[in-house]
């Protein structure tokens, strides 16, 4: 019985005592891996409230970066028969799978023509009408629930290791992404004065987008110890050069590549931004918007690299090698 490679790592970690008595009933699940793709029914509550049964997971349609991720660090990536655009690591897995599109841009008829067994797909997957369709199809589809907080993470690994059939493996996967962010928080939680943070979602056309309140940006922000410089409205949205200038923001933080990124340059050519406390001392970030944004099971890797580039010098501790955190 072979352990899956993301689990043999947290396994050798925790043998080695670097998680303590705490980790030992995950070493031990690591014996048992995923059940087989056919195995007793498994009834969830998805994302819509939906109760599906599933059956046979022998077969899987993966949509959302997050999901993908999980399933690949649960060592169960000869069961994913297509992926969405946004599964953008490990990066092999878009190399190695079918693609059927972009998550909020679903065709159903070419998910179904994968012919699946199972459909997961990370809430916010669209459009309606596409969603409405898929989930009267004879193949179970499932939401899988997203929240954008260090719960959520481990919630959605635990949600789609049921639906999976790979419960045990999914609890030790979870337990060691709660022990890292467990580590980086206690870290973060001594920084005496959080810095005024601005995320970017894109600069077009010199107009700011930029992250609100109850934002995936806003919460990775928070748990990296530092302060939204933008309050009081919801989302992404366009913001004036007035409240920028009144945010007065200490870092920047932006995508590093895609439709969203910007260049330092352009940065520094805006007329507000450019004025800013950021820009002026240079403090401008850039990281991949998955790692950055995806809520998965690399988050808390996220997490202390945005904390290691806005607190340049702070005390973080080292996080134990993940095979999940590394470019496969």
């Amino acid at each position: 019985m072979t352990v899956p490679e993301g689990l043999r790592s947290f396994a050798s970690h925790a043998l080695a005592g670097r998680c303590l008595r705490s980790v030992l009933p995950a070493v031990l699940a690591l014996s048992i891996v995923a059940g087989p793709a056919q195995a007793e029914p498994v009834e969830v509550t998805d994302a819509s409230g939906r109760a599906v049964v599933v059956e046979d997971r022998g077969r899987v349609v993966s949509v959302g970066g997050a999901v993908t991720e999980i399933l690949y660090a649960l060592g169960l990536e000869d069961r994913i028969v297509a992926v969405d655009t946004t599964s953008l690591y490990p990066p092999r897995a878009l190399a190695e799978k079918p693609d059927v599109g972009y998550m909020r841009a679903l065709s159903p008829e070419g998910l179904l023509s994968t012919e699946p067994s199972l459909i997961l797909a990370e809430d916010g997957a669209g459009p309606p009408e596409a969603i409405a369709l898929l989930e009267t199809a004879s193949v179970p589809f499932v939401l899988v629930p997203s929240r954008a907080d260090a719960g959520g993470v481990v919630d959605k690994i635990r949600f789609v290791s049921k639906a999976i059939g790979a419960e045990e493996a999914g609890e030790a996967l979870a337990g060691a992404v709660s022990a890292d962010l467990a580590a980086v928080r206690e870290a973060v939680g001594r920084i005496e004065s959080p810095a005024k943070v601005l995320f970017i979602l894109s600069l077009a056309n010199g107009r700011v987008m930029a992250a609100g309140e109850g934002t995936s940006a806003a919460a990775m922000i928070e748990l990296a110890g530092a302060e939204n410089a933008l309050s009081g409205f919801s989302g992404f949205k366009p913001v004036s050069d007035e409240a920028i200038l009144d945010a007065a923001p200490e870092v920047i933080v932006m995508m590093a590549r895609g439709d969203h990124a910007a260049s330092l340059e352009e940065v520094r050519s805006h007329p507000a931004l450019s004025h800013t406390p950021a820009a002026q001392d240079g403090r401008i970030v850039a990281m991949d918007g998955l790692y950055l944004l995806g809520f998965g099971p690399r988050v808390a890797h996220a997490v202390r690299d945005l904390a290691a580039a806005i607190y340049p010098g702070h005390d973080l501790p080292e996080l134990p090698g993940r095979a999940w955190a590394a470019a496969q």
